[in-house]
């Protein structure tokens, strides 16, 4: 998504190209014909060449899965300082009960909306989804990796 779109509940996730329509096409692709050799050509060296696509694979899946779970850390710090400094002092006391999750999911929301969304999330123990489908005001986060 480009940083001129607005962003919203329905087009805030986002694919990277190279990634998701390039790369682990290629992987998966890679990784079933090294199969089918494997089935027709029952041999060491291909058995190899199926576990190395394998691996390859899998480290193509980790270098997306890390950098997004450093990028949560980092958010639910910002999100727990910004409640701190948005929130009433009962709903700032309860700032430890929210989960990972919805913090994370919190961040789209507006500042004028936190409250509100924050007792509603306690409150009925909202999902991430249902956190973000209640927001009305949308918060873009055009820097997600």
């Amino acid at each position: 998504m480009s940083e001129n779109s607005v962003q919203s509940y329905t087009n805030y996730k986002r694919r990277h190209a190279p990634f998701h329509f390039f790369l682990i096409p290629i992987l998966i692709t890679n990784l079933i014909l090294a199969i089918v050799y494997l089935v027709r050509h029952p041999d060491l060296a291909v058995a190899w060449m199926v576990l190395l696509s394998i691996a390859i694979l899998v480290l193509a899946f980790l270098t997306r899965i890390n950098p997004i779970k450093v990028q949560d850390r980092l958010i639910r710090l910002e999100e727990r300082m910004r409640l701190a400094a948005l929130l009433p002092e009962p709903l700032r006391l309860r700032i430890p009960e929210l989960t990972e999750h919805q913090l994370v999911a919190l961040r789209f929301a507006s500042d004028a909306e936190i409250p509100r969304l924050v007792e509603e999330t306690l409150r009925d123990n909202l999902k991430p989804m249902d956190i973000k489908k209640k927001i009305q005001n949308w918060r873009p986060d055009y820097f997600r990796v």
